[in-house]
């Protein structure tokens, strides 16, 4: 066995991780312009070389794009390439109801967990995500894809479980197209929105009482509504 020095975390790497993280829980949103290099390393006390090489990382990954001229952008799902499950959605080899029945499993129990473990922060990104689709909805009639992912991923933030948010990190892209499609079909109905936005309200105050079992049910009837109305058309 041959056995490596241990180094310490790099400090791109750390860049990275945050500027991610803020990607998925939708600090920073598909289509928003996030802040230049310079700036973003005096905000996070670190050198241009380290925002540089995080930012390029995240390129390589999709989850950020470079525009001539204009700056750099948070990636779209709907227009990034290369995720296995988008693909598959896309190509319609997977349904709307195959992917809610892994999101029941993963997300009730996400629910659960959250409840149990979520900090003030997880509930202030959730409560914000929330804020946001309240307000999309009387301002528009409609909820916004982004808002509602972030707020999805803000509950599988607040589990810390590492094995759960890895997988909801890679499941992203499959979670937002899942979301956005979902909501198109709702925009037709006004009052399943408001139904939907019911139910966020339920996981959110469940969670923040710190009511695991409430909570894992109260996300459980949110994906069986889901489903109930896509199967009955």
């Amino acid at each position: 066995m041959k056995l490596k020095p241990i180094r310490p975390k790099r400090i791109s790497d750390q860049v990275f991780e945050q500027i991610r993280e803020l990607i998925y829980k939708g600090e920073f949103k598909p289509g928003q312009q996030i802040l230049p290099e310079r700036e973003l390393a005096v905000s996070m006390a670190v050198s241009r070389t380290s925002v540089r090489n995080a930012i390029n990382k995240l390129v390589t990954m999709g989850l950020l794009e470079h525009r001539q001229g204009q700056g750099t952008f948070v990636s779209s799902p709907d227009s990034r390439k290369g995720n296995p499950l988008a693909a598959v959605m896309n190509t319609e080899e997977a349904t709307l109801d195959d992917l809610l029945e892994v999101r029941m499993g993963l997300e009730a129990n996400a629910a659960v967990l959250a409840a149990q473990r979520a900090t003030e922060n997880d509930i202030l990104s959730m409560e914000r995500s929330l804020e946001e689709m309240i307000d999309d909805l009387e301002a528009t009639d409609k909820i916004n894809t982004e808002s509602d992912a972030a707020f999805h991923m803000a509950v599988a933030f607040a589990t810390k479980n590492p094995v759960l948010i890895h997988l909801m990190r890679n499941f992203y892209d499959f979670l937002f197209i899942g979301i956005k499609k979902n909501l198109t079909h709702m925009y037709q109905d006004s009052n399943s929105l408001h139904d939907a936005l019911s139910h966020h309200k339920e996981v959110f105050a469940a969670i923040r009482d710190r009511e695991p079992e409430k909570a894992g049910r109260a996300m459980q009837e949110h994906i069986r509504y889901v489903q109930k109305y896509f199967r009955s058309r």
